[in-house]
């Protein structure tokens, strides 16, 4: 099993986009593939057409007085499931703080599901916080989508110098471009000359109202608009992963 994070301090840069693009590529493959909407806003709960609600909530799962196997949700889509968001999830920071390991907690709760699932994919809150510190630790990879911006630039270094700060192996972390407009003449001078301070992939996810539209249709952009550019990098994305994933285990 795989555990991939979509990880971003910022908001709004397409994380959960690409976590229910990437996820629903992977389940029509045939991988069984679980996504957990851990933002207490619940998108991609909301895209998957799911309640946002997990009975007993984060410290239910914390405290064993709910198995994540009980709370998992199936979707409209075969091989592919759903642990909800839930809005007491906003609280998870002080309910880890309480343990011993507090930072491996959703690793551990994770252990269970080795057997059942090929990926998991961790749909992740905007923040630096014990929830994303546990995130990274249970992350096999952490994919960091970015805009082609000089502040999302300083970000990533953010991120970066976090993940150092915690023990989070550099070779983890994979960034990629998102919201590209390549007719700015910004965003391609940055993806010309790439950061050469982390590993990146060559795929961008391009500026479009496709991907804009999820929330309209309420289902991955491959399953209402197939032959898009967007969805065409979804696919070149998602093929390149592997390939990383591959060489990853290899290496």
């Amino acid at each position: 099993m795989k555990i991939i994070a979509c990880y971003n301090i910022k908001g709004g840069i397409g994380k959960t986009a690409t976590t229910v693009n990437l996820a629903y590529l992977a389940s029509q493959e045939g991988a069984k593939t679980l996504v957990w909407d851990l933002d207490p806003q619940g998108a991609a709960s909301f895209y998957f057409r799911i309640k946002p609600k997990v009975k007993k909530g984060g410290k239910g799962l914390l405290t064993g007085k709910k198995e994540l196997d009980d709370v998992i949700k199936g979707t409209d889509f075969e091989n592919l499931d759903l642990v909800p968001a839930d809005f007491s999830y906003r609280n998870l920071d002080l309910e880890l703080d309480d343990f011993k390991n507090s930072d491996k907690q959703i690793r551990k709760l994770l252990k269970p599901l080795r057997q059942e699932y090929d990926y998991v994919f961790l749909d992740c809150p905007p923040s630096v916080s014990l929830v994303s510190e546990n995130i990274l630790v249970a992350a096999d990879i952490i994919m960091v989508p970015t805009i082609p911006t000089t502040l999302s630039l300083r970000t990533l270094d953010q991120i970066i110098e976090f993940c150092k700060k915690i023990g989070i192996a550099h070779t983890k972390i994979l960034m990629f471009f998102s919201m590209v407009d390549i007719r700015k003449k910004l965003h391609k001078q940055i993806i010309e000359n790439p950061a050469n301070n982390v590993s990146t992939l060559k795929t961008s996810i391009p500026y479009a109202s496709d991907v804009e539209k999820m929330g309209v249709y309420r289902q991955p952009v491959p399953v209402f608009a197939s032959k898009s550019r967007s969805v065409k990098a979804y696919h070149a994305l998602w093929s390149e992963m592997k390939s990383y994933m591959v060489e990853g285990t290899r290496g």
